[in-house]
């Protein structure tokens, strides 16, 4: 790749379970790669880190990147929703999006694609419904910080060629993510799934979601929203039962009554307890194709058999 001129591809939240490993991903020899960060300025690793606080739109270098994704967020289920909680949840997403905007403008240039993440939660609770990207929004919470994250984007977007945003499903990676959390009991042979566990989880194999970002960046055709889901959602309670299936011996697979959760988690319960089944139609019609289309072959990848 000598003589030829790299790309530079920007990066908020590349410190995060999606971000780390879309980074580990990137080919060095065709992209200089830039990451946002809290932390100090400076180059590690052959990545260059620059200095933001989105919370107070603060940023140190502006660079004028042709490739800009945003996967910047606080962790939707990392504490209690309180209205503080909210707030940061919400102001995480939209800030990272102007802080953003305000950089390209001092950049002076208008990048080639904004990739923004968003997450299916827009949908609210819709039980069995088949939703597509032209679904209208939910109810409740997540669906409400889900609009107002998608309209920053699409405001970010303006300033770039085209703009892509991927509604992210139930990430499965053992490096963070719900499915650690789902495997704590596992050692114990013992299995949970959620209140009924007939609720929907779209799901996706981290591998597929670093390459449809890949896919994304390439693919110049690609422009709007998308859901980033596997093509076949399965129920809470099937993707419990296929994690079990993958363990010998004796196993117990058991609910976790809906009640105990609302008293334990409140609001944040509906995170595990609402159902969206969720289309993959849109990105496979623009030529995405998976590696992992089926939860069974998702988790024989990312589980050895115990």
């Amino acid at each position: 790749m000598s003589g030829t001129v790299k790309k530079k591809i920007l990066i908020a939240g590349g410190t995060g379970l999606v971000g780390k490993a879309f980074t580990a991903s990137i080919d060095r020899d065709k992209y200089e790669i830039y990451v946002l960060t809290r932390g100090k300025s400076g180059d590690r690793d052959g990545i260059h880190y620059i200095q933001w606080n989105p919370d107070d739109y603060f940023y140190t270098e502006s660079i004028p990147a042709e490739i800009i994704i945003n996967l910047a967020g606080a962790g939707i289920a990392d504490a209690r929703w309180t209205d503080a909680r909210k707030k940061i949840l919400v102001d995480s997403r939209v800030k990272s999006a102007a802080t953003i905007m305000k950089m390209i403008e001092a950049s002076g240039s208008r990048p080639e694609v904004y990739i923004s993440a968003s997450a299916v939660g827009y949908y609210g609770d819709r039980s069995d419904n088949w939703l597509n990207e032209d679904s209208e929004a939910g109810a409740g919470f997540m669906a409400d910080c889900c609009v107002q994250w998608e309209e920053a984007a699409t405001a970010t977007g303006k300033h770039a060629s085209r703009t892509v945003i991927l509604r992210i499903g139930l990430v499965l990676s053992l490096k963070g993510g719900a499915l650690p959390k789902m495997l704590m009991t596992a050692p114990l042979r013992i299995f949970n799934y959620f209140g009924n566990g007939r609720q929907y989880y779209p799901w996706i194999h981290i591998h597929d979601l670093v390459n449809m970002l890949h896919f994304a960046i390439e693919n110049t055709a690609l422009s709007g929203i998308y859901n980033a889901v596997a093509p076949h959602p399965v129920t809470n309670k099937q993707m419990v039962e296929s994690i079990a299936s993958l363990y010998t011996g004796f196993k117990l697979i058991l609910p976790a009554p809906a009640f105990a959760l609302q008293i334990l988690l409140g609001e944040m319960s509906r995170v595990v307890l609402n159902s969206n089944r969720v289309s993959a139609a849109k990105i496979l019609e623009a030529g995405y194709r998976f590696s992992y289309e089926k939860i069974g072959d998702a988790l024989k990848n990312l589980l050895a058999v115990k």
